[in-house]
């Protein structure tokens, strides 16, 4: 569909034409990779008392206390045992003593609000810590190598993991190895998670597998459950319904910094670009308009989604679109699945877009 059929024959606001995810390639280099490991714009300014515990959930009320005391604990103990002791209660020789703990809830509780709050509540400089979700880390590994990204997170107080997902047995050996080597380097470990993690290999393929690396990985976190219901509903309003072809793109045009992409083509080119550039795909946007969207076709495609879902909500960027409604993006087949627990979540993190883009369109 062109710009000029959309607009049926008006004008368009702007008068330079709008950009396109598919005509960007980016080419993103590995130490900009390591210095972007920081909570994500979204997460720029909270901390332990921005975050607003349930009421009625006593569990994230004691989460703020322990990652609290947690973070306190961490002050000049990398690589020796004096935080560990302070916050685990044990003897810095202890073997079996875990050195991390592991933020277990469903979406929308404030488990990543969480883990920011405790980068940046870590008496640490920021060069010192890391932050980045699981796909991340795996392609910083991806980029580097292993041995480079052991040496490069060696040296860090601590390193933050969010959506901490295992979808293949090699990436289970690859971060269970890592993070062992971190482990005896004297790094801190935090990480979240929709899953315990003596449960993340339920429901997938080579489940044996995954359970069988799993249970090494456990033993370094300490679980902390936060119960609750997803804060981007609780006390909103539904997500508004998909718009006209015609209203996203005339958005598009009077939106400076928007993009404007039909849905399959911008899947099409998502399989072009590595996951780990999708973050480099959205410099700069202000806001992302998609037309004809409708239900992706095959798993991968959807995964890659995944990833551009979570990039989009990290950096605050709205979604304008039409055809389909988020929530039908996905099959059942694929929402019943083992890969369920991202697709929800990047429907509840694209509604919460859809949301933030309802002032985009002129009323």
């Amino acid at each position: 569909m062109s710009s000029s059929t959309a607009l049926s024959g008006q004008s368009p606001i702007a008068e330079t034409a709008p950009l396109s995810l598919c005509a960007r390639e980016p080419h993103v280099p590995a130490d900009r990779l390591v210095a972007e490991m920081v909570p994500p714009p979204r997460f720029d300014s909270v901390r332990f008392d921005t975050y607003v515990p349930d009421p009625n959930q006593r569990s994230q009320i004691e989460a703020v206390k322990v990652l609290s005391d947690f973070a306190a604990g961490l002050g000049g103990a990398h690589a020796s045992g004096s935080g560990r002791r302070k916050w685990f209660g044990r003897k810095p020789s202890a073997p079996s003593a875990p050195r991390g703990v592991y933020l277990d809830g469903g979406y929308g509780v404030g488990k990543t609000h969480l883990l920011a709050s405790l980068w940046h509540a870590t008496p640490a400089e920021p060069a010192l810590k890391a932050f980045g979700t699981f796909v991340e880390l795996t392609n910083l590994v991806g980029a580097l190598g292993f041995q480079q990204t052991v040496k490069t997170l060696s040296g860090h107080r601590l390193l933050c993991i969010d959506e901490f997902e295992l979808d293949d047995p090699g990436d289970t050996v690859l971060v269970s190895s890592l993070l062992s080597r971190l482990v005896e380097a004297g790094v801190a470990l935090a990480a979240t998670s929709n899953t315990l993690p003596g449960k993340l290999g339920e429901g997938r393929f080579a489940a044996a597998d995954f359970l069988r690396e799993i249970q090494g990985l456990s033993s370094h976190f300490r679980p902390l459950r936060i119960d609750g219901e997803d804060y981007r509903h609780r006390g909103l309003p539904e997500a508004p319904p998909p718009y006209s072809d015609e209203q996203v793109t005339r958005a598009a045009y009077a939106t400076e910094g928007a993009s404007l992409d039909d849905f399959p083509s911008l899947l099409d080119h998502l399989a072009r670009v590595h996951p780990s550039r999708y973050g480099a795909l959205t410099d700069g946007l202000r806001a992302v308009c998609l037309t004809e969207v409708q239900p992706v076709p095959d798993q991968s495609t959807a995964l890659r989604l995944v990833v551009l879902a979570d990039r989009l909500y990290d950096r605050e960027v709205p979604v304008l679109a039409s055809g389909l409604p988020f929530d039908r993006l996905f099959s059942e087949e694929m929402l019943n699945g083992g890969y369920r627990k991202k697709y929800f979540r990047a429907i509840s993190r694209l509604t919460a877009l859809a949301r933030d883009a309802k002032d985009l369109v002129a009323k």
